[in-house]
């Protein structure tokens, strides 16, 4: 009987307990149909996607594996012209016989898909075949969590680029599975400690983000469907290989047909979650379209505590009421995926001073802009087109005088000539697209915001309108742009962005009813102190930044770690620097709000010992 009346497909459930080197057999003897997809068959043990190259590019190939492990974890690489992986089978094993299909690849192009190698004969023995971790081997771990994962996923090209090396220069390719939202955060525990076969996913949610358009078109594997409430979760895949080998342009090379692993006999580690040490944190930051990032639980913790910490009131204004917990951690982990930031403040409610502005929200603006730019975003602080070139002054100072190390650019709205309207806001925010907008978040810190009246107003009522620039109108606008987040932070109530918890304001603070504003931020942060807000802030940022859970997936788990904390604690708010700062600020007459005088005090409370004492408390959270 020939193979080919032989093989037929065959019900997974019946290998799915089954040994590696009894299926490898059957493939070999054609049991299988060409092409058979070996999910589910041999539940626990590593399944392994395959890249075969010529030697003259395996070194190159190696290292481009190890800087992109997450979608091609390097599990075994094989010498020119070995055809077993003594590292990851026991038992007889040949490479060129125990996949249900391979692709063959010559100058960068998919040329055709054979059921064995054996016909490229001595041209196998120059070849160095790269075993790569599956994420079929972690399916059955997430089934002894309680994690339902129907059998196959949906595979999707991405618009994240892989670290490229030598002539290896690609686009990850991600795999998709529906996980219910009450189990996300499990199954991304499961998987994280799995990295030898692709680790926790790279992405939760809103498939545009990395480059899908269409959930329900994908590139390879099969179409899952969705149960109500399901979200979906992107793993690196393996077939970011085939995509590699395509780049190399190489004359020839091999990989394994999409769905179809190398079985072996390697066991897969289940890990006991109540054990796992700091384990990652999964934490919903968009509803609509759905998304969410991740750090590690002990990060979540410190940023609890400068949150609670900034609570205090030292000006009875009654403000716990306006306190929304965990926004520092949603608001920080916004700011870290965004790539550009508008950081606004300004409050002028010294109207017999020139310049009016208060101090406060000015070292806190400071503070988030320096700590985001040395994160590598793209920053502006926006204010009142009169005050532009008194905070272009005090930002040259600071830079002269080692405070910050470099400068930062200042701007207003409306744009010079333009009208003040939504039109207008929408047109400043807007980039190429609706995915990729100009300004991605935008932070108000002890910014005036505009109440229900449609005027702007101090914390006893008085009419600050004809002071202010319209900048809530870019927060209005952001409210239809669904890739643009916003921040307010607070300490009284009629701060942009407060509009959030505009009923407390009415209901708990002096006069709430008329000064309480209307404009609401996805994010707000309430603090006794605006400025002790921006420096939780910094200090968020800086602590997420540097966990490398968080670090692993903002990078979608290909390159290298993105921050050292050297370059960031140049930056990260010190009492020495924000000292230095206020200083800055006296000097160029910015006056302190409530006790509306030149000194180094910011709303009435003396730099040393409140503040000082306030930035060592914070400090100690997270240094």
């Amino acid at each position: 009987m020939s193979s080919e009346t032989k093989s037929k497909f065959i019900d997974v459930k019946t290998l799915s307990g089954a040994l590696p080197k009894d299926v490898r057999q059957k493939i070999r003897k054609k049991e299988l149909v060409d092409g058979q997809p070996t999910t589910g068959m041999c539940e626990g043990y590593t399944q392994a996607n395959l890249s075969i190259v010529h030697k003259s590019l395996a070194d190159d190939f190696e290292k481009f594996c190890h800087a992109n492990s997450g979608p091609l974890p390097l599990l075994y690489k094989s010498k020119p012209g070995e055809y077993a992986a003594p590292a990851l089978s026991q038992h007889d094993s040949d490479i060129r016989t125990d996949l249900s299909l391979y692709v063959v690849v010559e100058n960068g192009k998919c040329v055709k898909n054979v059921g064995s190698l054996l016909d490229y004969g001595d041209k196998m023995n120059e070849m160095q075949s790269f075993y790569l971790g599956c994420s079929y081997s972690f399916e059955n771990a997430l089934k002894q969590n309680k994690v339902t994962v129907l059998s196959g996923c949906s595979v999707f090209h991405t618009n994240i680029r892989c670290h490229p090396v030598g002539v290896f220069d690609c686009y990850q390719v991600v795999s998709m599975r529906p996980i219910p939202r009450n189990k996300i955060e499990t199954a991304f525990q499961v998987t994280h400690p799995l990295i030898e076969v692709h680790g926790a996913p790279a992405h939760i949610g809103d498939p545009a983000m990395i480059g899908i358009t269409d959930i329900n078109k994908a590139d390879y594997g099969c179409q899952v469907k969705f149960q109500e409430g399901d979200i979906p979760l992107f793993w690196s895949c393996g077939v970011t290989g085939l995509m590699a080998l395509q780049s190399a342009n190489s004359p020839l090379a091999f990989t394994h047909y999409p769905g179809c692993m190398y079985i072996s006999d390697t066991p897969v580690k289940i890990h006991d979650l109540s054990s796992l040490p700091d384990k990652p944190k999964v934490i919903a930051l968009k509803e609509e379209p759905f998304f969410a990032s991740v750090t590690a639980e002990s990060v979540v913790s410190k940023v609890k505590a400068l949150e609670e910490c900034i609570q205090d009131d030292p000006g009875n204004r009654g403000i716990s009421p306006l306190h929304i917990p965990d926004e520092l951690i949603k608001s920080a982990l916004s700011l870290s995926h965004a790539s550009s930031v508008v950081v606004t403040t300004g409050f002028p409610c010294i109207v017999n001073k020139t310049p009016p502005y208060e101090n406060d929200g000015l070292s806190g603006a400071i503070a988030i802009a320096t700590m985001l730019q040395a994160l590598g975003k793209q920053v502006t602080i926006m204010v009142d087109a009169d005050m532009t070139t008194v905070i272009c002054d005090i930002v040259k100072t600071l830079v002269s005088r080692g405070v910050i190390p470099k400068s930062l650019d200042v701007t207003s709205f409306p744009p010079s000539g333009q009208d003040a309207n939504l039109q207008t806001a929408r047109e400043f925010l807007s980039g190429e697209d609706e995915l990729h907008p100009k300004y991605q978040h935008l932070v108000a810190i002890e910014r005036v915001g505009r109440a229900s009246d449609k005027t702007w107003r101090s914390m006893r009522a008085v009419d600050l309108t004809s002071l202010v620039s319209p900048i809530d109108l870019l927060f209005d606008a952001a409210k239809d742009m669904p890739y643009v987040s916003t921040t307010g932070i607070g300490d009284g109530g009629n701060e942009l962005g407060m509009g959030k918890v505009k009923d407390r304001v009415v209901e708990h603070i002096n006069q709430g009813s008329e000064v309480a504003c209307e404009v609401a931020a996805d994010y707000l942060i309430t603090a006794g102190v605006s400025d002790w807000g921006g420096f939780a802030l910094s200090m968020a940022l800086y602590a997420v930044s540097l966990c490398p859970v968080h670090d692993r997936y903002l990078r979608r788990n290909v390159g290298f770690p993105l921050q050292k904390a050297e370059d960031l604690q140049k930056v990260f708010p010190t009492v020495e620097r924000q000292e230095a700062m206020l200083t800055a600020l006296v000097d160029h007459g910015i006056h302190d709000g409530i006790l509306q005088q030149l000194s180094m005090s910011v709303d009435g409370l003396p730099f040393h010992p409140v503040h000082a004492e306030k930035l060592h408390q914070l400090n100690k959270f997270v240094l």
